[in-house]
């Protein structure tokens, strides 16, 4: 994966209601597709809602934590490219 591709990071996933934790290191935006890499298992999804601070947003930008529903587990540390 190149470094100019990464966009952030899972943080915490909660797997009652599958949603992962992300901490930006890039803008992110609904309808984005990305892949989500930890060793040798990796997933592409669409983003299709997100949230700040328990608030709808539509976008993400460097820095912030942002929630995400994922169709697959996800274990911390779990990197989010383009």
């Amino acid at each position: 994966m190149d470094k100019k591709d990464l966009i952030g990071k899972v943080t915490h996933y909660y797997d009652k209601i599958g949603v992962a934790v992300i901490k930006l290191q890039k803008g992110l935006k609904v309808g984005d597709k990305v892949r989500f890499e930890k060793k040798d298992a990796s997933f592409e999804q669409t983003i299709e809602s997100m949230q700040l601070e328990h608030k709808q947003v539509s976008s993400g930008k460097k820095g912030d934590e942002i929630a995400i529903k994922v169709n697959q587990v996800v274990k911390d540390g779990t990197v989010i490219s383009k």
